[in-house]
């Protein structure tokens, strides 16, 4: 298996705190049966910028560092993007990082709303033949007001990618509801952990819990995408599916 968003570079903001917690992250993959992790630490935070120099050394440092404590995890490198109008031209200028030099972006959205430029950045990475990813959707309260925004995401292109902790309720109920709730409707094609400690890897709690609900081919549909991620594949998606919204009663 494959995990396409972890944030286990150490000293990379929100990321591990330090290498020994970074080689904890790794084993507990191994132990769920995931052979390689896409470092993907946030490109920006507030305004210092983690360059793609710094990136690439971090993950040979973590290999390397792996490889002495005979810990079969291959790590890969990765970023996440927060979504801006600027991000053409910043691919242009060879500043931003794919997922495994692949054609997949991963991209962050405001906490708080939706850009009205979003669906113009998704159609335009799609034009240069590279695929935004949108990272975890279900954290976002404008998501849980107005799911079907996540609709037309993927209606415009979009991949979206759902966090492990949410799944299995680790971030509270209602978001482990709306993320079944996309799941459900076709609106999610990837799982991730997005852990940055041993303690928060639930890659493969994630997995069992969704085989649990929606059975053994939601689960391989997970697994595979992530391997098609990581290979420069196309990633399977079936038809997405509206939301129905009850507007005086809340979601679902």
């Amino acid at each position: 298996m494959i995990d396409v968003n972890c944030y286990i570079l150490p000293n990379f903001g929100e990321g591990a705190k330090h290498m020994e917690e970074s080689v904890a992250i790794a084993k507990e993959a191994e132990n769920q049966g995931v052979k390689s992790i896409i470092a993907s630490p946030k490109q920006m935070i507030e305004e210092h910028h983690f360059f793609i120099p710094e990136v690439i050394e971090g993950v040979r440092e973590l290999n390397n560092r792996l490889e002495k404590e005979h810990v079969k995890v291959n790590i890969l490198t990765g970023q996440t993007v927060p979504i801006h109008g600027d991000i053409i031209e910043m691919i242009d200028a060879d500043e931003l990082l794919f997922l495994n030099n692949t054609k997949y972006m991963l991209m962050d959205l405001p906490e708080n709303h939706l850009p009205q430029y979003t669906s113009k950045v998704i159609y335009d990475l799609q034009l240069r033949g590279y695929q935004p990813i949108i990272a975890h959707p279900e954290k976002y309260g404008w998501v849980e007001e107005e799911p079907n925004a996540i609709y037309e995401l993927v209606k415009a292109g979009a991949l979206i990618q759902v966090c492990s902790s949410s799944v299995i309720g680790a971030h509270g109920k209602r978001i482990e509801k709306l993320s079944k709730k996309l799941i459900e409707h076709n609106l999610v094609h990837l799982v991730a952990s997005e852990a940055k400690d041993r303690k928060h890897y639930h890659y493969k709690k994630a997995l069992d819990s969704i085989r649990k609900e929606f059975g053994h081919n939601q689960e391989y549909y997970f697994i595979e995408n992530g391997f098609a991620v990581a290979n420069d594949e196309p990633v399977i998606g079936n038809e997405p599916l509206r939301i129905k919204v009850k507007k005086i009663f809340g979601l679902f």
